[in-house]
C-alpha cells in the first residue's frame, strides 16, 4: 500500500468535516451552529528519503513523526564540511 509509512504503518484515518456559523458564546455571540457535516480522510505526511539500513542505502516513504522522532537514520551523502577527493 503506497498511502502508509513503511516503519511504523501509519496510514490514512477517516473523520469529519464539520461546517459552522454564528459566533460562539465565550466571545459574546449567540453560540455556535453546525450547518453541515461531510466525510473526510486525513492523510499522513509521507516524504520519500533515503535511509541507511544494513550496509547500503534504501528509498523509502516514511511519515514526518518517523524522521523527527529519530526511528530512521537519513543517509549520509558526503561527510560536512570536506572538501571532495580527486
Amino acid at each position: 500500500m503506497s498511502a502508509s509509512c513503511e516503519v511504523c504503518g501509519k496510514t490514512a484515518q477517516k473523520g469529519n468535516s464539520v461546517t459552522q456559523r454564528g459566533k460562539a458564546k465565550y466571545l459574546g455571540g449567540n453560540g455556535r451552529q453546525t450547518t453541515g457535516i461531510s466525510r473526510r480522510m486525513f492523510k499522513p505526511n509521507l516524504q520519500k528519503i533515503r535511509v541507511q539500513e544494513g550496509g547500503g542505502t534504501v528509498s523509502k516513504r516514511v511519515c514526518v513523526q518517523c524522521i523527527r522522532g529519530g526511528r530512521v537514520q537519513k543517509a549520509v551523502v558526503r561527510k560536512l564540511f570536506t572538501l571532495p577527493e580527486k
